[in-house]
Formats: structure tokens, C-alpha cells, sequence
């Protein structure tokens, strides 16, 4: 049923941005887009969204804003050249079905990811996720549901095992079903985000898709920061690119290939036009605090900017985050960049 690949036609290394709860909406993934330069961002992934939720008629008004695209992230995506990914997660096969079909035919994604990777406790007590890699049977079910139900390309972002690596034996298991793609974080369940990333378990990934006479790409996740970084795993692993989660806390140009350092001015610029796109797309429906995880993202390495973010995390409205910005510019017309 598949109509395209695109993971096939990207020229490698293919760099991605995670999903991550309550982040990668629409909003924040236009200022990424809109950031990087053409070419060094690849694809972006949508949050998390629960199948079942998307089947239930009550549940769905709750969790359809995870797969909204804004016009303006749409026109960037087309310039760009970025792939836009839905993520799901469930546990049922039947809802999986249902829930592909409802994205494909209502929404215009370039691809369906299924989410065997998350590791916070109260997805993984309900068998989702992570947990399914204690559940290989019923893994292959859930990613042939989405397969057989959209003519979009599926992949899958998985972890190396539950408590200890188990990567050679899982990884074969999803293979056998064919996803378009596989990003595996270089990490167990048990491990969360605490323990450091193993990045030999994707060689050991490589090689067994080698031995497959697979060419499905594998994409690395875990503890890559920087472009550097990320050319490095590449080197060591054989990776066929990187998806970057946690780094673009530290650099929202981390998809710029120019790689040089921005002004205080140009950080609390952007700082203010995430605020405002924020604002404008979701007014009330979503609360305000929400956005104020971002704030370190664009008060980082320069003079007096901890003083600022302590500040801006006491503010309520699109307003006073705009008063306290001009107000922190006039009082310190020279800043300087601090390296940390």
C-alpha cells in the first residue's frame, strides 16, 4: 500500500527533531524550521498521540490539537523541504487500524511513526510504548495495523531494551516487519534519559541490519548535542543520521549550518515570537505556564540572562513578557556572551 518512502530519498545523514511532550507542537516546530537552513533539517515529528484517544469521540477533542499544523509551519515545511511525522501510540491493534486510517485521510503527514520507546511509567503500566519490547508479538501487530491501513511510510522509534540492551534480538524482530525507518535511542527503558547513552549498541544495530541485507535506514538517538557530536556518531556507529531531543534546549539554531553564536538580542527576539505564535495559535486552550519550559531555551550565555529568566517565569501574558524584555534591553544596552 505504500506510495512513497521518503526516508529512501533523503540524502544521508538524515537529522531529525524528537518528539517530546508538550514541546514539538506547532509552534515550537516553526521556530525550528524557520531557524535551520535548507537542507540540514530533514523531518520533525508531532507529540506523542494516543490511538486510542484519536478512536474515542470524547477522548479525540482532547488529543487532536497533538496533530494540528498551523498554515504558517506548512508554508515552512514546503520551503524548506522538511518531511512532517505523526507519532501514535496504543496497545490495540484494531485502534491502531482506526487511527491510521482517520490520520491518513484527515491530515497531510509525509509519514506515521509508532512510538516503542517512551519510557515514563504511566504509558509503560498500560503496556505501551517501551513496554512493547517485552512484547515482540504483539509489536509486529501494531506496526502491520499501521502499515496495512496507509499509503503513507511508517517507521518506528524504539529503545535497545528494557532493563539491559537487548538490540541485536529486538531490533530483528522489527525489522521482519519492514518500517519505512527505525530511530533507536541508544538507551534501555530502565535507563530513562539518567544514565549515558550507549552508542555502540547502534553499531551493533547496524551490523545486524546489514546481516538482514536490509537497507532500512537507522537513525541515532541519545546524548548527541551538537552537529559536531552528531557527525562523530556517525562516524563511530555507521548510523544513517541523528535525532536530536534534548539539544535543541541549548540551541534553537542547532539546524542553522552557519553554527555561529547569536546575539542576546536576536535569542530574546525569537523568544518573543515563540511567545507570540504561542499565544495566537492556542489563546486559551492552553495554558499559558506551558511555554515558560522555553524561556532557558532563549535566556542562556550572556549577561544578567538568569536574571531575566527568573523574571519571565513569573509572567502570566504575552504582555508582561514583552514588558520585561524591553525593559531588561534598556537596562543593559551591552551584553556580552558568556561561554559555558
Amino acid at each position: 500500500m505504500l506510495h512513497n518512502n521518503f526516508w529512501q530519498d533523503i540524502h544521508q545523514p538524515i537529522y531529525v527533531l524528537a518528539p517530546m511532550e508538550d514541546v514539538t507542537d506547532t509552534v515550537f516546530r516553526e521556530i525550528v524550521i524557520d531557524t535551520a537552513s535548507p537542507q540540514t533539517l530533514n523531518v520533525v515529528y508531532t507529540e506523542f498521540c494516543s490511538t486510542d484517544g484519536l478512536c474515542h469521540p470524547v477522548g479525540q477533542k482532547k488529543v487532536i490539537h497533538r496533530l494540528q499544523i498551523n498554515p504558517s509551519e506548512r508554508l515552512l515545511l514546503k520551503e524548506k523541504g522538511v518531511k512532517i511525522v505523526a507519532q501514535i501510540w496504543g496497545t490495540r491493534p484494531e485502534k491502531f487500524s482506526q487511527a491510521t486510517r482517520f490520520i491518513s485521510n484527515e491530515f497531510d503527514f509525509d509519514g506515521i511513526d509508532i512510538n516503542m520507546g517512551c519510557p515514563v511509567k504511566k504509558i509503560v503500566k498500560q503496556g505501551g510504548c517501551s513496554a512493547l519490547i517485552n512484547n515482540p508479538q504483539l509489536a509486529k501487530e501494531l506496526i502491520l495495523a499501521t502499515k496495512e491501513n496507509t499509503h503513507l511510510p511508517v517507521s518506528v522509534k524504539t529503545r535497545t531494551g528494557i532493563s539491559f540492551h537487548q538490540t541485536e534480538e529486538w531490533l530483528t524482530n522489527v525489522l521482519e516487519c519492514q518500517p519505512a525507518a527505525v530511530i533507536l535511542h541508544c538507551r534501555t527503558q530502565s535507563d530513562q534519559s539518567e544514565r549515558p547513552a550507549d552508542w555502540n549498541q547502534m553499531s551493533i544495530a547496524i551490523a545486524r541490519r546489514n546481516k538482514m541485507a536490509s537497507n532500512i535506514p537507522i537513525i541515532g538517538n541519545g546524548d548527541i548535542f551538537t552537529m559536531q557530536q552528531a557527525k562523530t556518531f556517525i562516524e563511530l556507529t555507521g548510523a544513517d543520521g541523528v535525532m536530536f531531543g534534548r539539544g535543541i534546549f541549548q540551541n534553537p539554531w542547532l539546524f542553522n549550518s552557519e553554527n555561529m553564536e547569536h546575539s542576546p538580542e536576536e535569542k530574546l527576539n525569537l523568544l518573543l515570537k515563540h511567545t507570540f505564535l504561542f499565544v495566537d495559535t492556542w489563546k486559551s486552550a492552553k495554558n499559558f505556564s506551558i511555554l515558560k519550559r522555553f524561556f532557558k531555551v532563549y535566556t542562556r550565555n550572556f549577561e544578567n540572562a538568569a536574571k531575566l529568566n527568573s523574571e519571565l517565569m513569573k509572567a502570566e501574558s504575552l504582555t508582561v513578557v514583552r514588558l520585561l524584555i524591553d525593559h531588561f534591553l534598556e537596562a543593559n544596552p551591552t551584553l556580552n556572551h558568556i561561554d559555558t
